[in-house]
């Protein structure tokens, strides 16, 4: 099969793989559509370690090829998307809650990231075919109606976007700032307005992500490259800042300003992925007495969370389709990396068919 594999730092090329074999609690998945994450472009350019050879990817839209023989209640030629973390549901992460956190269980605990195997620490889904493994807990069947690219979002960026809002706790009445509009971003507005935000406050400088995030609920959006956000923020909000600041970018810059607009007692949700260590200025975390909460989310994965977001998608209350701005073959996905690494021609996402 073709797959997209990571070769070195700056390298991701087209090549050819086996096709994998399953296990017993496996299934093999033909992949109909997938796409390109902001991770993904962190493993091109070694900020984020990877095994060479690694097919890269972990966002699949597919249909069942083949199923391990103790894997029930599904049927081969069945659409289906399994979410980009792949819980066992019978590990200690699992069974306590912590879905995502899924790893081998030891007797030292568990592995930070260790739900998270589609192109990390098994092969990913930029490929003609992906192993899923514990097929029963993350297989989640796609509404005949829904199409490849409407559901596309589910398996992580709609799914992390929303565990912003989610792990943030944003209430009815709340104001939210989410400090940079990429398709994560994007998604945390969607999720903020769902969860009854009624100010949503957008940072960003590239007019197509501003527009859209007005489109998926944002009231403002600032222009950092026009107006220093912290000091319009705090304009807008009368000086009081905000309830919940969703940080949607990995930068030191973005924490740190997400911090400052917090009103006392507030919380900052991180969604970002950080190459470097961070700091906390003193005074912006109010010396740590200003009742202040740092959450950080990685994004909850299993066929249930994945029922849901699609259920989310077929009621029409949130619509992602329109951040599909451009699509490539298989065949071109290196052009594909190329245009979404560097952020050309207004892409937000991209969609990739074999």
């Amino acid at each position: 099969m073709k797959a997209a594999i990571f070769v070195e730092t700056g390298r991701i090329v087209l090549d050819q793989k086996p096709i994998p074999e399953i296990g017993v609690t496996d299934a093999l998945i033909r992949i109909t559509t997938t796409t390109i994450c902001g991770t993904d472009v962190h493993i091109l350019k070694g900020e984020y370690p990877v095994a060479k050879g690694l097919t890269i990817g972990h966002e699949p839209v597919g249909v069942i090829e083949k199923l391990g023989s103790a894997v029930t209640g599904y049927e081969e030629g069945q659409r289906v998307i399994a979410g980009a973390i792949t819980p066992s549901g019978h590990s200690y992460a699992s069974l306590c809650g912590c879905l995502s956190q899924d790893g081998p269980d030891t007797r030292h605990g568990f592995k930070a990231m260790g739900g998270w195997r589609f192109g990390n620490t098994i092969d990913g889904c930029q490929a003609e075919y992906v192993l899923v493994p514990n097929a029963m807990a993350n297989l989640s069947p796609i509404p005949d109606h829904l199409s490849d690219e409407q559901v596309l979002m589910c398996p992580d960026i709609m799914s992390t976007g929303f565990a912003g809002a989610e792990k943030g706790r944003v209430k009815i009445g709340d104001t939210v700032a989410v400090f940079a509009l990429g398709p994560i971003g994007l998604c945390a507005v969607a999720g903020a307005r769902l969860m009854g935000a009624t100010r949503i406050i957008g940072v960003d400088t590239v007019p197509v992500r501003m527009a859209a995030a007005r489109k998926l609920g944002a009231d403002h959006v600032i222009d950092f490259a026009a107006a220093e956000p912290v000091a319009e923020i705090m304009r807008l909000t009368d000086g009081r800042g905000v309830d919940v600041a969703i940080e949607a970018l990995g930068t030191q810059g973005t924490f740190q300003s997400a911090l400052r607009v917090l009103r006392p007692g507030g919380t900052l949700s991180s969604l970002g992925v950080y190459s470097g260590d961070l700091v906390i200025p003193a005074d912006a975390f109010s010396a740590g007495l200003g009742d202040n909460r740092i959450v950080t989310s990685l994004c909850p994965g299993g066929k249930e969370r994945m029922r849901r977001l699609m259920a989310v998608i077929d009621s029409g209350r949130v619509d992602l389709s329109a951040m599909v701005t451009h699509r490539f073959p298989l065949d071109r996905i290196e052009e594909a990396y190329a245009l979404f690494a560097n952020q050309r021609d207004g892409v937000l996402k991209v969609a990739i068919t074999p």
